[in-house]
């Protein structure tokens, strides 16, 4: 059995005491470790390459080793990629002098890989992830899965073309945990679904950053790739460096979202799930948020927000800083005899007041019983996957589709960035999820960006 997804950096208990203490009720742990988990045949060998690698901040090399290399010794990584040279020389090192590329097309190119993991900021996801796929490639691609709903949209039109598996980095779907909520809820435990909350955190602040020499190494020009041509910044205050690049670039729109896209790409996605509309979305959206500090180079993602989404069945959606005011709140909840942290989670709130919430620490509930007892053999059951890279790996072999697949996470990010839309532009506006597209000009408008030359988004 490989270990699996139970935590973000993923693990799954082997026993069913280990289960129950990562937040499982018994009924289902025990379900869990009599489902079959993925395995890679012996003697399969699978190549890949990594884009975006290196950063000590970034996902990459966390996913590369963690949740392949170490889970899968019949995988290997045989190049990576960064635009920053210190950071593939650092990823290289650590992955048996895998070969360095600063283009992600030259690895693209290579015949030797069979899969490539892209990690890198949002702004590349769509291009990299696109050109592997016409490139015979299948793809590990993580969360959010592109910077606008056109791209999104784009990579899941040529996944779909191209028949290759695209699994997105939304390990949420592969923890028990929410698969058990999600269920739940699916199948009527708190009676008709009224609302859900979805508590991401706040986004930080800076101080005026200013423009700063970009530092050796760091090719700036093919960092900003598709987007608008801007400085470099840096400034360091005390022990906390504030810039524009790597980790930090999240908390700027011109290359993320914030949290909306970031928290937000997990949270709303396994609320798509629970509300059953993996291929759909919401018809109306709405936010208000905490203005940026209006300071020379500093972040510019809203603080503070809250966003409330409704969906053609009545059910509203508010994705939040934090908890709302009058919301359940299990604060004093403990599981597995740890605190169980509130602030950060999923709220699904039901007919009479029942509630379940959930979080990678565990599953609670308003009346302990909507949890503890079984469903019945009856129920609806969903997709399991209890590690996200071997369902990822299982599925480049059989090709099915994945869990979290192209489309799955065009859905979810098209959510996450709606909201930010809303935020950005102060507008209440309705939504077709058929079309794609809203009722305000501005909104559609955002959609989709402008890109530099002489970078092109061809699907």
């Amino acid at each position: 059995m490989h270990r699996g997804n139970l935590s973000r950096r993923g693990f799954l208990a082997r026993s069913l005491a280990g289960l129950v203490a990562a937040g499982l009720p018994a009924w289902y742990a025990r379900e869990v470790l009599g489902q079959a988990q993925p395995a890679q045949p012996a003697g399969d060998k699978l190549a890949f390459g990594a884009v975006g690698i290196g950063s000590p901040k970034s996902r990459g090399l966390a996913v590369v080793k963690g949740d392949l290399l170490r889970q899968f010794p019949n995988t290997t990584c045989v190049a990576v990629c960064d635009v920053d040279r210190g950071h593939r020389e650092r990823a290289s090192r650590e992955l048996s002098n895998a070969k360095m590329h600063e283009d992600f097309r030259e690895l693209n190119d290579r015949k030797d890989i069979n899969a490539v993991v892209v990690a890198t900021p949002d702004h590349w996801h769509a291009l990299v992830a696109i050109d592997a796929m016409r490139k015979g490639k299948d793809v590990y691609c993580e969360k959010p899965l592109a910077l606008t709903i056109a791209e999104s949209r784009a990579i899941a039109k040529v996944a779909k073309e191209t028949g290759k598996i695209l699994q997105v980095g939304s390990q949420q779907r592969s923890d028990a945990r929410f698969r058990l909520a999600t269920e739940l809820v699916r199948n009527g435990r708190i009676g008709k679904l009224k609302s859900i909350e979805t508590r991401i955190g706040t986004n930080p602040k800076s101080p005026a950053i200013p423009v700063a020499q970009v530092p050796e190494g760091l090719n700036w020009d093919l960092w900003l790739g598709p987007t608008e041509k801007v400085p470099y910044r840096f400034t360091k205050q005390g022990n906390a460096e504030f810039t524009n690049c790597h980790y930090e670039f999240r908390w700027f729109y011109q290359w993320s979202g914030g949290k909306t896209t970031d928290w937000g790409a997990h949270h709303n996605d396994i609320a798509q799930w629970a509300l059953d509309m993996d291929e759909s979305g919401p018809v109306a959206v709405e936010g208000t948020g905490e203005a940026p500090p209006m300071l020379e180079g500093a972040y510019d993602t809203h603080p503070t927000f809250t966003i409330t989404y409704t969906y053609a069945n009545g059910v509203k959606m508010v994705c939040t800083h934090t908890q709302t005011a009058g919301s359940p709140d299990p604060k004093e909840t403990t599981v597995g005899g740890r605190s169980f942290r509130h602030d950060n989670g999923i709220l699904f709130v039901g007919e009479n007041g029942q509630w379940i919430f959930v979080n990678r620490q565990g599953i609670t509930a308003s009346d302990k019983k909507l949890i503890d007892e079984p469903l019945p053999a009856s129920a609806t059951k969903l997709y399991v996957s209890n590690n996200h890279m071997g369902n990822f790996l299982e599925c480049v072999k059989s090709r099915k589709a994945p869990i979290c697949n192209a489309e799955v996470g065009h859905r979810s990010v098209t959510v996450c960035h709606l909201g930010a839309i809303a935020l950005r532009t102060g507008k209440k506006f309705k939504w077709d999820p058929v079309k794609e597209t809203s009722d305000v000009a501005e909104v559609n408008a955002m959609l989709s960006r402008k890109y530099r030359e002489p970078w092109k988004l061809e699907a």
